[in-house]
């Protein structure tokens, strides 16, 4: 075999086959759902390395964005094939990329014969799946798919440059381990039905998209405690509270969804999302009700500041520590971990303007703020 021309590849092949091989050993994962075929390692190094050189390519201009997906053209519906196959190399992902480049389509790869090649493009994925998804010049998302109706993907590793880094699935038994972080880990919580869960995973993703920077604050529907951590009176409070976003979840659960249902959440995700680009933090139910934005978050009367935080990241070989609330940002952080260290029941999602972005939540197995940073998760 000749050294791959890009050395990451050859190191993460393995890893990310291991992870297939745990999941795939284990028929529970697959209640009812036929799975993807394991990858191999040759296939996984293939696939990274075409990627890697392809993000780097410019086709008239643009960068490609594409996701690759190792799957054969009989195991999906609807099947988009060509007529000739093409050769998995940078030059003819770069000249695909703006047919595919919208969500939810991925080039299909597989081999014929010794060599492997790209048939065309599908929608659907079988469970399991492994999916690689060209983020930024020199950044890819290895991922697997899920299998289900919902599209959703779970993270195995992220490759920038010649840094790997692996998901850590042991961070979703952890004790106080929140339903946010436990869904994108590709593990079903007991505690929250998985529509909740899904509104946050994407308002989560909405805030990191828009790129200045927010803060949103999940407290109790049946509580006003959460005024007493916050300046009064509220600029941008709204009465009655803004309530698309809670009706379409009813609407959910009454069974009433199609296509407009879904177009309708994308719009009422996007919008309360953007609410969070105003200096301030925005503040809904944990029925998703938004009862204000832009609202200053102070120290609760008799509470003590918050000095200490728990800082995890589930990213494989990275540990626990024990650090100052600055040390993980600036005045959004600091604040979300008093909100939180006066507010036990309440949860809040800080997006920074470069991309990090961290859940607060009390732990009282620590006794103490828990932050968790999941940008990993959210690519």
């Amino acid at each position: 075999m000749t050294p791959s021309a890009y050395p990451v590849a050859r190191a993460a092949a393995g890893r990310i086959r291991s992870h297939f091989l745990r999941h795939l050993a284990t028929p529970s994962h697959l209640p009812g759902r036929e799975a993807a075929p394991l990858p191999d390692i040759a296939a996984i190094e293939a696939i990274i390395e075409a990627a890697f050189w392809a993000s780097l390519r410019r086709e008239e201009g643009y960068m490609p964005r594409i996701s690759l997906a190792f799957v054969a053209p009989e195991s999906v519906k609807g099947p988009l094939k060509f007529e000739r196959r093409l050769p998995l190399a940078a030059q003819p992902l770069t000249r695909l990329a703006p047919a595919v480049e919208r969500p939810g389509i991925h080039l299909g790869v597989w081999r014929d014969g010794e060599e492997l090649l790209v048939w065309g493009a599908t929608s659907n994925l079988p469970a399991f799946c492994l999916v690689l998804e060209v983020i930024a010049p020199g950044l890819l998302v290895v991922k697997h798919s899920r299998g289900d109706e919902s599209g959703k993907f779970v993270n195995i590793a992220v490759l920038q440059g010649d840094e790997i880094k692996m998901i850590d699935e042991q961070s979703a038994l952890l004790p106080d381990c929140p339903d946010l972080l436990t869904s994108l880990l590709g593990f079903d919580s007991q505690h929250a039905s998985s529509e909740s869960v899904s509104v946050l995973i994407h308002l989560s993703v909405s805030m990191r998209a828009h790129g200045r920077g927010g803060s949103l604050l999940v407290v109790p529907s049946k509580t006003e405690l959460w005024r007493e951590s916050v300046v009064q009176p509220i600029l941008y409070s709204l009465v009655p509270p803004f309530s698309a976003l809670a009706e379409l979840m009813h609407d959910r659960s009454a069974g009433n969804q199609d296509r407009r249902w879904v177009d309708a959440l994308r719009r009422a995700v996007e919008g309360v999302a953007g609410l969070t680009a105003v200096d301030g933090a925005t503040v809904i139910t944990d029925r998703y009700e938004v009862l204000a934005f832009g609202a200053k978050i102070v120290r609760r009367d008799g509470s003590s500041q918050v000095t200490e935080v728990i800082l995890t990241e589930p990213i494989e070989g990275v540990g626990a520590d024990v650090v100052e609330p600055g040390q993980l940002g600036g005045t959004r952080h600091l604040s979300a971990a008093q909100f939180v260290r006066d507010q036990h029941d309440a949860v809040a999602l800080v997006a920074s303007q470069d991309g990090r972005f961290t859940v607060f939540a009390w732990s009282p197995c620590e006794n103490m703020v828990h932050a968790h940073r999941i940008e990993t998760l959210l690519l």
